[in-house]
């Protein structure tokens, strides 16, 4: 008899059309009320539930949805907001919340244990935002300090499960698990505390919880052990057996989650734990698959991630059957199918991108549309397959396989035709900074921005009018170059020493320039959340990569006429590209990302010739697609940094190169970073409090540095002796000569009262820092 189940470990939860980002953003500026943002919340919710059962899975996932992030929802649940935000009891949950997420917390006098202890403590600045594993999500990162403690509060998700269950759906309850939990966090204040030295403790809590949700007639709980795919320490292996009995006696159903990365060591370790199934990521470990069916007891539900829960090609459902067939053979006709991970990482639907090229759109699966690959691939194992669909999937398969679009053969020569030595200067660094010194004249800790400046309202105004043909070619840039004459007036006033065009006429850093290179395709509805309110609409690259014409030089050389000082050439770098978009998986991620390296370079190139004499060339996600593994890293690293390089390399010593990279960790590839040799690196470090700049100090990093000094994701607007202090701990890892002073990111999101407050404090904390 076959018993087959499907069921997702998670879905988006922005909406088909933005519907939470605009409800929090209405919320945060006062014109929505807490119980209209929850009332939002409870429609999406119920919309998605309804989604998930008529595409026929046997459960409704409750516990994916946070009104900013998963993990902050379990700081919250598992009630260990950081002491350091002086909460009050009185203070609504919701409230909270967004204070860890956003600042401005109430600002409780410092004691022996805290992170700032003797020195000003900033008041209630956000949580740490990082990478969420390998993907382009951010969490809020948990703080833990010997004096954390845990306790139940589980209101908010136990009130989900029953707003699923009075709609009469079957519930998974989806939890992130406790080893996970402290692994995602940091620890803070006394030297030697280890944040495993917490689990004792925690563990009570979530057995109390699952305790709640198995009297509220949850049957089955997702527990999410995704470090499980990392080279764990064998302190944090030894934990998980212990741990897994201790809530195991709950006699709640535990389906353990592990997604991102092959399981490797830790397979049968999974496997063996005391739980009453395993979901394993069937497409990142799909060499993994045979072994875990033989290693899980056969009592115990196995869970197959079959559809891409991280990219948006259509599933080949002839290689999943065949992948699935033997399974399900040696399951004795029992298995769960599901996608590889949360479908979080896709956009919600194809159904209104009717601007997609016909062919193009037909080789695509979103998360609704992969809800449908999930009841095909259910219905065919069961022998009652829907053959309409399979041969339409089949057509569409073959279409990419064939199609023009893809493979060019101008492309493959250009790479061919490569110079070895194309990802090298022409200098050591020591020359080229005294060429470049000489060129630009800079003063003592010279001030920059990353690049964007606002939005505005009229800015975007003008851009939708645009795209929708009221606005003629003419008229958008006419409007554009007073945006951009407008921002460099405000940089010269301000009294800024490199300045920006402001990227008024950008949409985002990689769409723009993704739209002006062959190879990729756009949605219009394809947005994918970043971080709280944060959606970004990745491009699609489903073809070689080629630039047809320059990008951006008429813009900044536009911009530099406006003004004597230098202005920067704003590009982004080839592995961030590559990153933020989803990307062809007909060839290695190496082969695409070189193209896309030699596009950048073309316009590099073109800048200089240009005399554009500062160029900025950002990466923020090269730490990002660092492999989970460190046994792959070498591999990655080699072909990621080689082609910044082959990007940045075609100009003279006194050309000035800079990068910039934000909310990761990086001490651990600072070699690496190092071998990328730009000239200036601009790195986020407010929210770590210059924790982030220790590790280039120890290294002794060669090149020039601009640690940001404050927080652009947080409306606050830091004071000029916050950012002097920043500085000062800055100089005291970092020769001062090497110093810039910048924001952490750029200002896109931010609003020009706000910017501008900010920067004046900044360059005034700069011209502190010259006086000494």
């Amino acid at each position: 008899m076959t018993t087959i189940h499907t069921h997702i470990p998670g879905f988006p939860r922005i909406g088909a059309q933005r519907e939470l980002k605009f409800a929090l953003e209405r919320h945060w500026r006062g014109e929505l009320s807490a119980d209209g943002l929850e009332a939002v919340g409870r429609a999406l919710r119920a919309r998605h539930w309804a989604l998930q059962r008529e595409a026929g899975l046997d459960w409704v996932s409750v516990g994916d949805f946070a009104f900013y992030d998963q993990v902050a929802n379990h700081i919250q649940l598992l009630g260990c907001e950081p002491a350091r935000f002086g909460f009050d009891a009185a203070q609504a949950p919701l409230q909270r919340y967004f204070a860890m997420a956003r600042g401005n917390g109430a600002a409780p006098a410092c004691d022996a244990g805290c992170q700032h202890a003797g020195q000003p403590h900033e008041a209630g600045h956000a949580l740490e935002m990082t990478k969420w594993f390998d993907t382009n999500y951010h969490y809020l990162v948990p703080e833990f300090t010997p004096e954390t403690r845990f306790a139940l509060a589980g209101e908010r998700l136990l009130g989900e499960v029953a707003e699923a269950q009075a709609l009469g759906h079957p519930v998974k309850a989806v939890l992130l698990g406790p080893l996970t939990f402290l692994w995602l966090g940091k620890a803070r204040g006394a030297a030697g505390f280890e944040r495993l030295s917490l689990l004792e403790q925690l563990l009570p809590v979530y057995g109390a919880l699952l305790d709640r949700l198995k009297q509220q007639g949850v049957e089955w709980v997702q527990i999410d052990e995704p470090i499980l795919g990392l080279d764990l320490p064998p302190a944090w292996r030894g934990a998980f057996e212990s741990s897994y009995w201790q809530l195991n006696q709950v006699g709640v159903k535990l389906l353990l989650a592990t997604y991102f990365a092959p399981l490797e060591e830790n397979l049968s370790l999974a496997c063996r734990l005391p739980v009453a199934g395993l979901h394993v990521d069937g497409v990142r470990a799909a060499h993994e698959l045979t072994s875990v069916c033989d290693w899980l007891p056969v009592h115990k539900v196995l869970s197959v991630g079959i559809v891409d829960g991280r990219n948006i090609w259509r599933t080949d459902l002839d290689a999943a059957l065949a992948a699935l067939a033997p399974l399900l053979a040696k399951r004795g006709g029992a298995l769960w199918l599901a996608p590889s991970c949360s479908l979080l990482h896709v956009p919600f639907s194809l159904e209104a991108e009717d601007g997609l090229a016909p062919d193009i759109r037909s080789w695509l699966a979103f998360a609704t549309e992969k809800l449908g690959e999930l009841a095909l691939l259910k219905g065919a194992l069961a022998g009652r397959g829907d053959a309409a669909a399979l041969a339409a999937a089949r057509a569409a398969l073959a279409s990419r396989r064939a199609s023009a679009r893809v493979h060019r053969a101008d492309v493959a020569a250009g790479v061919a035709a490569l110079d070895p030595q194309a990802d090298r200067r022409r200098a050591p660094f020591a020359q080229r900074q005294a060429a470049q010194r000489a060129r630009l004249r800079l003063p003592a800790f010279p001030t920059t921005t990353i690049g964007s400046f606002p939005q505005t309202a009229a800015i975007r105004a003008a851009r939708a009018g645009f795209k929708r043909g009221e606005l003629s070619a003419d008229d958008y840039a006419a409007r554009m170059r007073a945006e951009i004459a407008d921002a460099v007036a405000r940089q010269e006033a301000l009294g800024l020493d490199v300045l920006v065009h402001g990227e008024a006429e950008r949409n985002d850093m990689v769409e723009y320039f993704g739209e002006r290179l062959d190879g990729f395709a756009f949605t219009g509805h394809g947005w994918v959340q970043s971080y709280g309110s944060r959606c970004v609409k990745p491009p699609l690259i489903y073809g070689d990569v080629a630039r047809p014409r320059p990008m951006t030089v008429d813009w900044t050389v536009h911009a530099q006429s406006l003004t004597a000082k230098p202005m920067k050439g704003m590009l982004t770098g080839p592995v961030t590209i590559l990153q933020w978009s989803f990307v062809r998986d007909d060839q290695p991620r190496a082969a695409t990302t070189l193209q896309i390296a030699l596009a950048i370079r073309a316009e590099v190139a073109d800048l200089e010739r240009a005399g554009i004499a500062v160029i900025q060339i950002d990466e923020p996600a090269i730490r990002e697609g660092l492999p989970l593994r460190r046994s792959q890293w070498d591999a990655y690293l080699d072909w990621a940094t080689r082609a910044f390089r082959v990007a940045a390399s075609p100009v003279a010593d006194a050309t000035q190169i800079h990068t910039h990279m934000c909310y990761a960790e990086f001490n651990d590839i600072l070699p690496q970073i190092a071998a990328m040799d730009a000239d200036v690196i601009t790195i986020e470090t407010s929210r770590s409090d210059m924790e982030l700049l220790r590790g280039f100090g120890q290294f002794a990093y060669p090149n020039e540095i601009g640690p940001g000094v404050y927080d652009i994701h947080s409306p606050r607007v830091p004071s000029t002796a916050e950012m002097v202090r920043l500085l000062r701990k800055a100089s005291a890892v970092i020769p001062p000569a090497h110093l810039w002073v910048n924001p952490d990111c750029g200002l896109k999101t931010r609003a020009w009262a706000e910017t501008e407050a900010a920067l004046a404090n900044m360059v005034d904390a700069a011209r502190q820092m010259r006086a000494g």
